[in-house]
């Protein structure tokens, strides 16, 4: 999908809904237009695959179902016989169940029949207590509204899509006389051409690489253009055509730019023959170097090519889903091709009952996937979904041009689907192997530690500073499904008190801060965003001897903390992987073989939990070398530093810049603008 938001004229220079009501209720629901939190877990860890959803020893008895059923035949006297959403709610008002019908009262109406529903269908029933309904305007609008709500509120019973990602584009900016080549994720508000989305960060990078190899367009930041007096070192290496410089100019360099706009169109054939006739030309012209530099552009074009493996041939712009279950698990294999060519793929693991069909499962994760999402022309699917055509006309509406959805059946569109779905089978058979392999760790795990149970929710604490400079604290979470990367924490050590380089002060300091936390959590009765994660750990894992232990020690004791194992971690000689010391309180320190699996696993668990802290530490230690040029300015605080890093982007860029320039930053005044040049141009008053 190409959206374009650049200004055609360029210069040559989550609140949660409200608690539903105790009675069935006909007003409407809030928060339906929240956008869901983003993940910001890596690209290659991102599939997490859940707990499948078996509810079958929860029978309902007669006596249970009696009491569903009632409570949902009050709420159909109550209910409007026009279209709209309804949720099921428990005696606790947790929802249970979101959706939508184009009579909610017949809909209603068919819970309360004394047979016919099978034993998933049952059990909600029995546990429904209360009944909200909201009215919309058509089906369509109640089939949006009902995605919407899911993915918020993430009921027991519908199918969840448990990865709200967003996807990177490519933009080339259009807010410079220069254009910029970048990669792009969220909200779509810098002027420019959008070209998406790519199924990885990993491909986008890979593909701006080689565009600024086959069209030489910048990727420097604006400030860094504006900062230059001769050319970078991408220039050199023939990844920049230089135009901060005047290398190039500005005809020849918007030439450029309109090359790599037309070949990220789907143009790319147009464009190769426009570079091989130039190379062709240069070449008869006896310009060899010239000829050379096309020559090189070409491969870089066709190396795009090949890095995206099958391309359509009749195919501009489509999204292709296929679906594979197996072992009470679905796997969702998505494809996106957009201007005749592949940007990648991506699989998803949607939690489901066992119970529910292919067709099912799908229905619903599509309509979940576009609810943030610009969907495609086209959309093809591996198993017809329910409600196909509403499906299509809700998308249509949402994108305000037609969208057509169908299942081929044969033909090139065929064959995509059907390679989509050998990638299903495959990941899903990946992640069974990985999820069994991990369960067969924590139970090693349990037995040597002597747990008292087989762990769900590891979390692993260390921390990182300089000399007590920058001190940052860190948790990493793992669990059956390996490292929860959305689960992660960083903790900006906040105690004024302590002693530079205490790292018992601050493991102290992480771990009541956490704790403190889930306790008041508790007490307020609030739920993990994620109900396939336990809240509390079952194992803490401390990067440390038995210093650290006793500091953690002394935070559980004050907490009251009984359930909760734990043990720390300590390097071997020299630091030494493969001799580590494990202290656990109360017992005796132990030494697990050099080749132990478990041992693997806990340096594994460990060095992530470094890794995480170490990266954390960096950025915020970055973040005050780069403001510290401006720390001994009288009357020049932290949100002043802030407006004029974000304006300048650099602190070279306010040393050069003029007391007009620096009086144009916002809450700079006249006056501040005078003291901070007077503070670079001292003698120049």
């Amino acid at each position: 999908m190409i959206h374009d938001t650049s200004d055609p004229t360029q210069p040559p220079d989550q609140p949660a809904p409200d608690a539903p009501p105790q009675e069935p209720s006909a007003r409407n629901l809030r928060g339906q237009d929240l956008d869901p939190a983003s993940i910001t877990a890596e690209e290659d860890e991102e599939a997490r695959l859940p707990e499948p959803v078996d509810d079958s020893a929860e029978i309902a008895s007669e006596g249970t179902l009696a009491i569903g059923r009632a409570a949902i035949e009050r709420a159909v006297k109550l209910a409007p016989t026009s279209a709209g959403v309804y949720r099921m709610l428990n005696a606790a008002n947790d929802v249970l169940y979101v959706g939508k019908a184009k009579s909610v009262k017949k809909r209603l109406a068919s819970y309360a029949r004394p047979t016919g529903q099978v034993a998933r269908i049952a059990r909600m029933i029995a546990m429904t207590a209360n009944v909200e309904m909201v009215s919309t305007a058509t089906e369509t609008e109640a089939l949006l509204l009902e995605a919407n709500l899911i993915k918020q509120l993430r009921p027991r019973f519908n199918v969840q899509l448990r990865d709200d990602k967003s996807f990177p584009y490519i933009l080339i900016t259009g807010d410079h006389w220069a254009p910029q080549i970048v990669k792009h994720r969220g909200a779509q508000t810098r002027p420019g051409r959008y070209f998406g989305p790519f199924a990885s960060v990993g491909a986008v990078n890979r593909t701006i690489t080689a565009l600024q190899r086959a069209f030489l367009v910048r990727s420097c930041s604006d400030s860094f253009f504006e900062s230059r007096t001769r050319p970078c070192l991408l220039y050199q290496i023939k990844r920049c055509s230089g135009p901060c410089t005047g290398e190039i100019d500005f005809p020849g360099y918007t030439e450029l730019v309109r090359e790599a706009n037309e070949f990220l169109s789907g143009r790319s054939r147009l464009v190769k023959q426009e570079l091989a006739g130039e190379m062709e030309k240069a070449s008869q012209e006896l310009e060899f170097e010239t000829a050379a530099l096309y020559r090189d552009r070409l491969a870089a074009l066709s190396a795009i090519q090949s890095q995206q493996g099958i391309n359509p041939r009749t195919v501009e712009e489509a999204d292709v889903f296929a679906i594979h279950q197996e072992g009470g698990y679905s796997c969702v294999e998505v494809f996106f091709f957009r201007t005749g060519q592949n940007w990648g793929n991506r699989a998803y693991f949607p939690r489901a009952d066992k119970s529910i069909d292919a067709g099912e499962v799908l229905g619903s994760f599509l309509a979940q996937f576009y609810d943030d999402k610009p969907p495609p022309k086209l959309i093809l699917l591996s198993h017809r979904v329910d409600d196909q055509e509403l499906l299509a006309e809700a998308l249509s509406v949402k994108a305000g041009h037609k969208i057509e959805v169908s299942a081929p059946q044969r033909g090139e569109k065929k064959e995509l689907v059907a390679h989509a779905l050998t990638n299903a089978r495959e990941a899903l058979g990946r992640k069974l192997a990985d999820t069994a392999t991990q369960t067969r760790l924590l139970e090693g795990l349990s037995t040597a530690l002597g747990l008292p149970r087989v762990p769900k929710r590891i979390e692993v604490y260390d921390n990182s500073h300089i000399q007590g400079t920058n001190a940052v604290g860190a948790m990493i979470v793992a669990g059956p499904e390996g490292f929860l990367k959305n689960q992660y924490r960083k903790f900006n050590i906040k105690s004024e008190g302590l002693a530079p380089g205490d790292d018992y002060g601050m493991m102290r300091e992480v771990l009541e801060r956490r704790f403190k936390r889930l306790i008041n959590d508790a007490a307020e009765g609030k739920k993990p965003s994620d109900d396939a994660v336990p809240q509390w750990p079952d194992l803490v894992i401390i990067d440390g001897g038995q210093g650290q232990l006793n500091a953690a020690r002394e935070i559980f004791t004050g907490l009251n903390l009984t359930d909760v194992s734990l043990i720390a971690v300590a390097k071997g000689p020299d630091r030494d992987a493969g001799r580590e010391t494990l202290f656990m309180p109360g017992r005796p320190s132990i030494k697990l073989e050099p080749r132990d699996p478990v041992l693997y696993f806990i340096q594994r668990l460990r060095d992530e939990a470094h890794r995480f802290v170490i990266g954390s530490h960096r950025k915020l230690r970055k973040k005050d070398i780069r403001e510290a040029g401006l720390q001994e300015i009288p009357g020049i605080g932290p949100s002043r530093k802030r407006a004029l890093l974000h304006h300048f982007g650099t602190l070279k860029e306010i040393e050069r810049a003029s007391v007009a320039d620096l009086g144009k930053v916002p809450g700079v005044s006249a006056e501040s603008a005078r003291k901070i040049f007077d503070f670079f141009h001292p003698g120049n008053g």
